[in-house]
């Protein structure tokens, strides 16, 4: 007992037990952080193989979309032969040439044709002037199953066609 008294009462004993607790404590420490870096190393390496099919994922839309992109220029290309203002331009010519030889060929059509186009010119007119209201907004919420302006139309056409027959005939 004497010689176990004197090894606990020993420095060197001491520095001995205290290096060792340490060395225990340093090993068991270092298990738990190699632990904790394989458990990340994990994470990271899920997290690089997601966002790489995500990267991937979004390069194969990114390339489908610029393909559609450069189909849909090439349609619009090859679809505008004329620039707008032409093709309206040549709606308008066609109209001009159509109203003039209907006026010239139709008796009955030139007096119609005129007066429903100073009518409609002096309601556009007024409309742009601010003293009335757009017809084609009211045309909508107040029209019942045919607005009023086609039974108009409906009610003339009777008129015009005997008009027509009743003019027509003496010159045939």
């Amino acid at each position: 007992m004497e010689t176990f008294k004197a090894v606990v009462t020993n420095w060197f004993f001491w520095g001995f037990v205290l290096g060792f607790t340490f060395c225990v404590l340093s090993i068991v420490a270092h298990w738990k952080t190699k632990g904790e870096l394989k458990r990340l190393k994990g994470h990271l390496s899920d997290k690089l193989e997601i966002e790489a099919e995500k990267l991937a994922e979004m390069k194969a839309k990114l390339d489908s979309l610029k393909q559609e992109n450069e189909n849909l220029r090439i349609k619009i290309n090859s679809g505008r032969v004329q620039n707008d203002t032409t093709a309206l331009e040549r709606e308008l010519e066609i109209y001009a040439r159509a109203e003039k030889a209907m006026v010239l060929n139709a008796p009955g059509f030139a007096q119609a044709w005129e007066k429903a186009k100073e009518g409609a010119l002096t309601e556009i007119e007024a409309e742009e002037s601010g003293k009335s209201l757009p017809r084609r907004l009211f045309k909508r919420f107040f029209s019942r199953g045919g607005s009023s302006v086609d039974a108009e139309v409906i009610e003339a056409l009777p008129a015009e066609s005997s008009n027509r027959k009743s003019t027509s005939a003496p010159q045939a």
